[in-house]
């Protein structure tokens, strides 16, 4: 994610290097709290950055048959991410030198898991089965919140 914004940091390295260690501290904190609030949105609605949706789920069969597998995948659809996206697990970092939003606590291992579209094991029990999850980005720079970010930073240099 941080290849994303190289340009504009390219661009604005001069002058953020002249503001001090707290001004800047300041500025990648409100920046931080920003695109965590924008990618918590994104993550509700179950888009990737670039726009499109979120693949969905995959049906498993229930030892009791299709039709409750279907209402049980029913019933989830709308769920997916639901904890993850809140301030316990999506957590915001700030010193003068980065902004960093991460996945913290248990978490993490399953958000790469979506992230990158890995392999693990559907349970945590052994013996379980392993699956290939499909990609899901939950995070990632949008082209609304690269301009917010500039936003950000040209109010704070202007201060």
């Amino acid at each position: 994610m941080s290849d994303e914004l190289a340009p504009l940091e390219a661009s604005l390295a001069g002058l953020i290097a002249h503001t001090s260690d707290t001004a800047r501290r300041q500025m990648a904190r409100e920046l931080a709290s920003k695109l965590r609030t924008t990618q918590a949105k994104r993550i509700a609605t179950q888009q990737n950055p670039d726009g499109s949706p979120y693949a969905p789920r995959t049906s498993r069969l229930a030892p009791q048959g299709r039709i409750r597998a279907k209402l049980t995948a029913r019933k989830k659809r709308g769920q997916m991410f639901k904890k993850l996206r809140t301030t316990k697990y999506l957590k915001v970092e700030a010193n003068p030198n980065a902004a960093t939003i991460t996945f913290k606590g248990p978490v993490q291992a399953m958000a790469r898991v979506h992230q990158f579209g890995l392999k693990d094991r559907v349970s945590r029990r052994l013996g379980a089965l392993t699956v290939k999850y499909p990609a899901r980005q939950l995070l990632g720079i949008t082209q609304a919140e690269r301009a917010a970010v500039e936003n950000i930073i040209v109010e704070h240099l202007a201060k």
